[in-house]
């Protein structure tokens, strides 16, 4: 009994972390560039009661034994880097991945963060920051009196001077790629970090192979289902219901065992 107990309450722990999950998803289906998450689940170890072995006739063997496993715990929370829709804003400063890579940006302390969301903005200095005010590496630059701004798919970044007819290269954006991005480490304001999961970043052009092409004009909007998450979401409340009723028959069996000297 104490082990349905036990089991059950690791089924109830695992589909509130999941319904958790679920409602950070939720929260954040408006958040540029945001990839949501799902948890992983594995069952704990079990416990043999009865192994398989050979019965008093020689001849015959057991062949399967009896075995009570002890629930499940979460493992991971994975994250899913598909594609989000790419939305138009009008914004030339706003640019949006088509395909692999993360923008690199410069955080206060000096380290690089990476991220999906390129709704960038100018500085009073004229470069090119994040909305939290970090630099986007490497380095652009701009005119005080820069009149247009281009941004090609390569990443090519051309502006515009007061009385000046040709572009002028402002910087170029870089972007890098990982083995394994489910591992990079998120620390909030859109952003990643590597670690030893996620592996180094491998830098490259945008629109070179095995990368994607910059878009501007354009946001990446979140990877979020809305209907997909209420699914999942109705899916965990059952799952956590259906837990919580195995804890109030293994009381009431309980109930009934104290009961029977009476």
């Amino acid at each position: 009994m104490n082990r349905a107990l036990r089991t059950a309450a690791t089924g109830m722990a695992a589909q509130q972390l999941n319904v958790d999950l679920i409602a950070h998803n939720l929260a954040n289906v408006n958040t540029t560039g945001f990839k949501k998450s799902r948890p992983e689940f594995q069952d704990l170890m079990y416990q043999t009661l009865k192994t398989s072995q050979v019965s008093d006739n020689a001849n015959v063997q057991e062949p399967i034994e009896i075995q009570i496993g002890n629930g499940t715990v979460p493992v991971a929370t994975l994250k899913s880097f598909g594609q989000g829709d790419i939305t138009p804003t009008n914004n030339p400063l706003d640019v949006a991945i088509q395909g692999e890579g993360f923008l690199q940006i410069r955080r206060a302390d000096g380290t690089i963060a990476y991220t999906r969301d390129g709704s960038f903005k100018m500085s009073p200095e004229g470069t090119l920051v994040t909305s939290q005010g970090y630099l986007v590496e490497p380095g652009i630059s701009f005119s005080t009196e820069t009149t247009n701004i281009s941004i090609s798919r390569d990443g090519v970044v051309e502006a515009t001077a007061v009385g000046e007819n040709a572009p002028a290269k402002a910087g170029q954006f870089e972007l890098a790629k990982f083995v394994n991005p489910a591992g990079l480490k998120p620390i909030g304001n859109n952003l990643f970090v590597e670690s030893a999961a996620s592996g180094k970043p491998i830098l490259g052009t945008a629109a070179s192979e095995g990368f994607g092409e910059l878009s501007q004009g354009s946001l990446e909007a979140s990877n979020v289902d809305i209907v997909e998450e209420m699914v999942s979401m109705i899916v965990a409340q059952r799952a956590y219901e259906i837990n919580s009723k195995t804890i109030k028959t293994v009381e009431d069996m309980l109930t009934l065992a104290n009961n029977l000297k009476r």
